[in-house]
């Protein structure tokens, strides 16, 4: 796959369903998806499923999906070849997207299937934390408003992943503006796929223990969750620390000439120097 995103196509999803918790039986009702390059609409996927059980009084307040509705829709067997046929090759995105994926793994799940370990998942709502901190709100239609869209949130699944579209696209132009502009760096700073990201940082430590075991200074690039600013650095590595399920990077940076911590996963690049 490209390292440069412009050249690769992702494939943004969004789901409505008959309640919230997916490990008590809530089903999805409404499945869409848009597969996208460089701003650009390749094809769109929609369809309403029935969901074999009552939607809950507080879903259908959201969505209005009633089930009537649903009556005559197919069943989610009968979408999920079609829906891994239409996002495959592509990077996934969503929303929220450990919420769509439980109820889509829930799904899989009662129908002898797996989700495939090879597909990159990019959580859109991680993107806007890291790229834009501060926020009062991080729901979808805020972090819209934020980003002076126009468009309106009406909670339902194509609507939503074109206003989805519309945010991926302001949010990829600010990573492009900070130099975020390769697969690696967004795996590394906007997945969730905890597979890739240990694959990454493992790379990572393995480089800095290089730098320690050779006594030389290390050079990186650093992403602050603080601002979202990327400085470039020279630090002495001194230790690699481990803290609950994050490693560092601890080492004397002659930024300021002091001591001080690193979160790997937030090194963009590094180099022996």
């Amino acid at each position: 796959m490209s390292e440069n995103i412009e050249e690769i196509e992702f494939s943004i999803f969004d789901t409505e369903t008959t309640g919230l918790e997916p490990e008590s039986g809530d089903r999805i009702i409404e499945l869409a998806a848009l597969r996208i390059k460089n701003k650009e609409k390749l094809a769109s996927f929609h369809t309403l499923i029935n969901p074999e059980r009552n939607i809950s009084e507080e879903a259908f307040l959201v969505n209005r999906i009633s089930q009537d509705m649903l009556k005559d829709a197919p069943k989610i067997k009968e979408i999920i070849p079609g829906f891994f046929d239409f996002i495959k090759d592509s990077i996934l995105c969503a929303y929220n997207a450990s919420f769509d994926l439980a109820f889509l793994n829930q799904e899989l799940k009662l129908n002898n299937y797996k989700f495939p370990q090879e597909i990159i998942v990019i959580d859109i709502l991680k993107m806007a934390r890291r790229l834009m901190p501060g926020l009062g709100s991080y729901a979808l239609i805020s972090v819209a408003e934020e980003l002076k869209l126009k468009k309106k949130q009406i909670h339902r699944a194509l609507s939503d992943v074109e206003l989805t579209f519309e945010i991926f696209n302001k949010l990829k132009d600010i990573s492009f503006s900070k130099g975020i502009n390769d697969l690696s760096n967004f795996i590394n700073l906007f997945s969730i796929n905890s597979s890739f990201l240990e694959d990454i940082n493992n790379q990572k430590i393995a480089k800095i223990q290089e730098a320690l075991d050779l006594g030389v200074k290390l050079k990186i690039r650093y992403f602050s969750r603080t601002n979202a600013e990327i400085t470039e650095r020279e630090i002495l590595p001194k230790e690699i620390r481990q803290e609950k399920d994050k490693s560092y990077l601890v080492g004397k940076c002659f930024l300021r000439n002091e001591e001080r911590t690193f979160r790997i996963d937030s090194i963009l690049h590094l180099e022996i120097i």
